[in-house]
C-alpha cells in the first residue's frame, strides 16, 4: 500500500508530505485546486516520462518520493532480477533536473524507467475516466477474463513456448530461403570446385614448375655453354688444365736453384686440382641437362593451366586457389546439409506446436469456465448501479492461429435497454454507463488482482443520489482487501471514506500554491456540507453531511 507521498517543486506544489492509511481514502477539493497534479506526480514514480516544464521553480530540481508497504505480495523476485535490495517498506524516488534530465531510484538503487514501470504496475492501479475507453479494446477484455480465470502461470508458460514457436518458425523460413537461393548457385559451385579439384593443386608447385620450365626451355643453350667450359678446362693440348701442367713443370725445373718456385708450384697445383674438380662437376651436370621436348610441353601446359586459374579467380598463388577450392567444397556441403537442418528444425517445430496446442487448450478451457461468472457478476452489479435492464455478455471466438495470448478472442457486449440487443460496448455505452461498467469490472477483479492500491480519479462522474451511494458501497467493499483512494466531487461517496483529505490552493508571494491536508471529523462535516450546498452552509446541509458520514 501507499504509505507516504512526498512532492517537492512539482507544478503548483512547492512542497508537501502526505501520509496514507489502509482502507477507503477520500480526496476532495474545488475544481482547479490541483487534485490531478497529485496523480501526475505519482505517475512519475510509476514510470511516466517528464521534462523541465513541470518544475515549480525552474532553477531547482523536482523530487517525488513515495513509500510503499509490499510485504506479503511476493515481489522479491523482481528485486532479485533487477539487483535491488528488497525492503518490506520500499521507497521509490524520481528526480527531474532543471535541464530536463531524469533519475529514478528504488531503495536508493538507480534504475531505468522500464524497471520503474514494471514495479509500478505491481503497486498501483490508477483508474481515470479516459481508462474507460479501454473497455472497447479486445486485449483489455481478454486480460480481464484471464485475471478472473487465475491462470497467469499457465499463460506465462504458453507465452514462453509461443516465443520458441515464433523463433523456430522464423529460422525455418530464413533457412529455407537461404537454401532456395543457394541451390541456384549449386551448379556453379560444383563446376568451379571440380575444375580446381581436377587441377590437383599442390602448394609451392608454381615456383618449382617455373624453375623447371626455365631449364627445359633453355636446355640447348645451357648444354652448349657447359661443353665450351668443359672443353676449355679439359686436358687437350690447348686446354687450361694442360697449360697449368706445363707451368708446374717449368717451376719444377728451376726449384733446385730458385727456392720460391716450390711455393708457386704448390699454389698452381691447388688451382689445377680445383679446376679439375670443376671440370668433372660440369661434365656431370651437362649429362643431366637433357633436351626433352615432351617434358617441356607438359611443364608448359601445367604452367598455362595454373596461370589461367590464377587469372580467372583473381588470386596470387596456388595456396589461394587451394583455399578457394576448399571454400567451394564447404559451400556445397552446406547446401547439401540444408535439408537435414531444416528437417531437424521442422521436427522441433512440430513438438513445440503440440506443446503449444496443449497449453492453448487449457487456457481456452479456463477462459470459457470464467465467462459465465463474469457475465453474472457484471450484470448484477450494473443493475445495482441503476441500469435495471442491463445485459452484459462475453462472446468467445476460437482463432485458427496461435497468438501471443492464446487461440481465443473475446468481445464484451452490452445493452442498457430491454428492447435492444447486446452490441459492442464502444458502440452503445454512454459515458456514465462506461464508468459503471468499469467500476463493476474493477470490483470483480479486486479480490483477484494482487495489487496493494487502487486509485479512482473522478470515475463517479455522471452518477448521483442513490446510485452514488451504491458506487461508494462498492468502493468501500473493495477497500476491505486493499487500499482504495478515490478523488471525488460527490458527497455521498465522500461520506463513506475512512479518511478524508482536502486539496486546496492559496496565493503566496504572487504565486498559486497547491497543498493538501487531512481533515478531522468536524472538518469533514463542513467539507461535505459545502459539497452539498455550496459555500453558504445551512443547518440542513450540515445535518445531511453528518448523516452521510454516519
Amino acid at each position: 500500500m501507499l504509505i507516504n507521498l512526498h512532492i517537492q517543486n512539482y507544478a503548483l506544489i512547492r512542497q508537501l508530505d502526505i501520509d496514507f492509511n489502509r482502507g477507503f481514502t477520500i480526496i476532495t477539493g474545488e475544481t482547479g485546486a490541483g487534485k490531478s497534479i497529485l496523480l501526475g506526480a505519482l505517475s512519475l514514480l510509476l514510470g511516466q516520462r517528464a521534462d523541465s516544464t513541470i518544475l515549480f521553480d525552474k532553477s531547482r530540481k523536482c523530487v517525488v518520493e513515495a513509500s510503499f508497504g509490499i510485504q506479503g505480495y511476493g515481489y522479491e523476485s523482481f528485486f532479485h532480477d533487477n539487483d535491488i535490495d528488497y525492503e518490506d517498506t520500499t521507497i521509490i524516488r524520481r528526480e527531474i533536473s532543471p535541464a530536463g534530465t531524469s533519475r529514478a531510484f528504488i531503495n536508493d538503487t538507480p534504475v531505468n524507467l522500464s524497471a520503474l514501470k514494471v514495479l509500478g504496475l505491481k503497486l498501483v492501479d490508477i483508474h481515470s475516466q479516459h481508462q474507460n475507453l479501454q473497455l472497447g479494446n479486445n486485449m483489455f477484455q481478454l486480460m480481464i477474463v484471464d485475471t478472473v480465470a487465475r491462470h497467469n502461470t499457465l499463460l506465462a508458460s504458453y507465452q514462453e513456448k509461443f516465443n520458441d514457436y515464433l523463433d523456430l518458425q522464423k529460422k525455418i523460413e530464413e533457412l529455407s530461403e537461404q537454401a532456395r537461393k543457394a541451390r541456384t548457385d549449386l551448379d556453379y559451385f560444383r563446376f568451379q570446385h571440380e575444375q580446381l579439384e581436377h587441377a590437383k593443386l599442390v602448394n609451392g608447385e608454381l615456383e618449382e614448375l617455373e624453375n623447371q620450365a626455365l631449364l627445359l626451355n633453355n636446355a640447348g643453350e645451357i648444354k652448349r655453354n657447359l661443353f665450351l667450359v668443359i672443353d676449355a678446362l679439359s686436358e687437350e693440348a690447348s686446354s687450361i688444365l694442360n697449360r697449368l701442367k706445363e707451368c708446374m713443370a717449368a717451376l719444377e725445373r728451376i726449384k733446385g736453384y730458385y727456392h720460391p718456385s716450390d711455393r708457386f708450384h704448390d699454389r698452381l697445383n691447388s688451382v689445377y686440382i680445383e679446376l679439375k674438380d670443376v671440370a668433372a662437376d660440369l661434365s656431370a651436370q651437362a649429362e643431366l641437362v637433357e633436351l626433352d621436348p615432351r617434358q617441356q610441353e607438359l611443364v608448359n601446359e601445367r604452367l598455362d593451366l595454373l596461370n589461367n586459374l590464377l587469372l580467372k579467380h583473381a588470386v596470387q598463388s596456388v595456396k589461394d586457389l587451394i583455399d578457394l577450392r576448399d571454400d567451394f567444397q564447404a559451400k556445397i556441403m552446406e547446401i547439401d546439409s540444408f535439408d537435414d537442418i531444416i528437417n531437424e528444425l521442422k521436427g522441433r517445430f512440430l513438438s513445440v506446436s503440440e506443446e503449444l496446442e496443449d497449453l492453448a487448450t487449457k487456457i481456452t478451457a479456463g477462459r470459457i469456465k470464467a465467462i459465465p461468472a463474469i457475465e453474472k457478476t457484471i450484470s448484477g452489479m450494473l443493475k445495482m448501479l441503476g441500469i435495471p435492464n442491463a445485459k452484459f455478455r462475453v462472446l468467445h471466438e476460437y482463432l485458427t492461429e496461435f497468438t501471443h495470448h492464446g487461440r481465443d478472442k473475446v468481445e464484451f457486449m452490452f445493452s442498457a435497454n430491454k428492447q435492444t440487443e447486446v452490441m459492442e460496448i464502444a458502440r452503445v455505452a454512454s459515458g456514465g454507463e462506461l464508468s459503471r461498467l468499469m467500476l463493476s469490472i474493477k470490483s470483480l477483479l479486486s479480490d483477484t488482482l494482487e495489487l496493494p492500491t487502487i486509485i479512482f480519479d473522478e470515475v463517479d462522474s455522471g452518477v448521483s443520489g442513490e446510485i452514488a451511494e451504491k458506487v461508494a458501497n462498492i468502493m468501500k467493499a473493495m477497500a476491505a482487501s486493499k487500499q482504495v483512494i478515490n478523488i471525488t466531487h460527490l458527497p455521498q461517496i465522500a461520506g463513506k471514506g475512512d479518511f478524508h483529505y482536502l486539496v486546496y490552493k492559496y496565493d503566496h508571494e504572487g504565486a498559486a500554491i497547491t497543498d493538501i491536508r487531512m481533515l478531522d471529523h468536524e472538518e469533514r462535516v463542513i467539507e461535505i456540507a459545502k459539497m452539498l450546498s455550496g459555500e453558504e452552509l445551512t443547518d440542513a446541509a450540515i445535518s445531511h453531511a453528518r448523516e452521510l458520514i454516519n
